[in-house]
């Protein structure tokens, strides 16, 4: 069986951060990729956010192929036949070094996977990896296109439904409520008209979130992020919700999103280049998968990091910093000459130290908070009919805004919004 010190199972973000780390530190890394090149397979929404991550390599983000840098935040609360929008720009988007960009993860993973190989990775794709090898208790390697492959350590980088972690005993089949399902297409368009049609200059880009009845209601929302020449347009749906409700389909939600008049006008004249669907974790820390066993680690989506918190969805970096941590835990092991469950178990204390589980832990309460229906129901169509009636003039006298607005919030919804205030106010 031939022997590498490790042996990683994804070419995603994840994969090819420990790659990076390892390889650089002359270890003899090999990654087993799935698809015809890293990217090809990989999805997301299309935003990063670089501030947690840039200490950890510094230099590598100096030139990154990176679309643009978000300067503008806007979310969109959708009612049916009616919208209310909020925009920011802060000072502090505009700044450098930047805080998010969007991302086309076909060209950011190739450029990160070429970044590790010139650190001496060795990177096979169009590998699929069918099983993990156990002796005496311990993962020692992968079997891939009928090869046996041996290693130290094996890191599971597989994605959210990860296989390798699922054999090597860490993780089983997941809830439908800890996952939600994302459909995207990457629409063209001229560079000049997204400028003005976003109110962008330069390389300015905007991020765009959406909820309310853009998913009929359901757990989940759109996004729009927008990217040098193309705009990254998608929805996300919970899986639970879709399992309940027989008239649901995603695709026919995206069709339906993008013909409403706010989208419309977005994406006008624009040709869809890339079509793509993606299962998202959405668990948070209560749904992580085990981290660690005897040679084994898990990151990335593999292990189940991803979070939501309604205002922002994060996950590429924790992606790149979880593979940064599970390289240090190799490190450690290796330097011991110990790789069983016990010594990987560093693994969880880095993370532990990190923004990683920090975040998780801060944030453990949303799932919870976010499977509230009136989130997604009551409260667009509430704030768009409050919002009708404070523009609307009718033919006669119009009558007080405080007794508009009342006619809305009575003392039974003013009780009920204060119930959803104690479950937002756990986030």
């Amino acid at each position: 069986m031939e022997k590498f010190d490790v042996i990683i199972v994804g070419g995603g973000l994840a994969g090819l951060a420990a790659a990076y780390t390892l390889a650089e530190r002359e270890l003899e890394v090999l990654v087993l990729e799935r698809g015809d090149y890293s990217g090809a397979k990989n999805v997301t929404g299309g935003r990063i956010y670089l501030n947690p991550v840039r200490e950890l390599w510094p230099g590598l983000f100096n030139q990154p192929p990176l679309e643009r840098f978000i300067a503008h935040e806007q979310a969109m609360i959708m009612a049916r036949g009616r919208s209310v929008t909020l925009r920011y720009d802060g000072s502090e988007l505009s700044s450098e070094p930047y805080q998010s960009y969007s991302v086309l993860r076909g060209k950011f993973d190739k450029w990160l996977a070429k970044q590790a190989e010139r650190k001496g990775a060795m990177l096979v794709t169009k590998s699929r990896v069918d099983d993990v090898i156990i002796e005496n208790g311990k993962v020692v390697g992968v079997r891939a296109g009928g090869d046996e492959l041996g290693a130290d350590v094996i890191i599971a980088c597989d994605g959210v439904l990860s296989l390798t972690a699922e054999k090597a005993g860490l993780r089983k089949p997941g809830r439908p409520v800890d996952y939600a399902v994302g459909f995207k297409e990457v629409i063209e368009l001229d560079r000049n008209v997204i400028e003005d049609r976003f109110l962008l200059e330069g390389d300015e880009g905007a991020a765009c979130l959406f909820m309310g009845d853009v998913t009929r209601g359901k757990f989940g929302g759109g996004f729009l992020y927008t990217n040098r020449e193309s705009l990254s347009l998608g929805i996300v749906v919970g899986i639970k919700d879709l399992m309940e409700d027989e008239l649901a389909a995603t695709p026919d939600m995206l069709e339906r999103f993008k013909q409403r008049p706010e989208i419309a006008r977005m994406i006008k004249g624009g040709q869809t280049a890339e079509y793509s669907a993606h299962v998202i974790p959405e668990g948070g820390y209560k749904a992580l998968t085990r981290l660690y066993g005897d040679g084994i680690l898990v990151a990335g989506d593999a292990a189940g990091f991803s979070l939501n918190i309604g205002v922002t969805v994060r996950g590429m970096e924790y992606a790149l910093a979880s593979g940064y941590y599970a390289a240090q835990a190799v490190l450690i092991a290796r330097e011991a000459g110990d790789f069983s469950r016990n010594m990987l178990a560093h693994y969880e204390v880095l993370l532990n130290n990190s923004f990683i589980l920090k975040d998780f832990k801060t944030f453990q309460n949303a799932p919870e908070v976010l499977e509230n229906p009136r989130l997604f129901q009551h409260y667009p169509e509430l704030i768009g009919g409050i919002m009708q009636d404070i523009y609307q003039i009718p033919d006669g006298a119009k009558p007080p805004l405080y007794k508009t607005v009342k006619k809305y919030i009575n003392f039974r919804e003013m009780l009920a919004m204060a119930g959803d205030l104690r479950k937002v106010s756990k986030i």
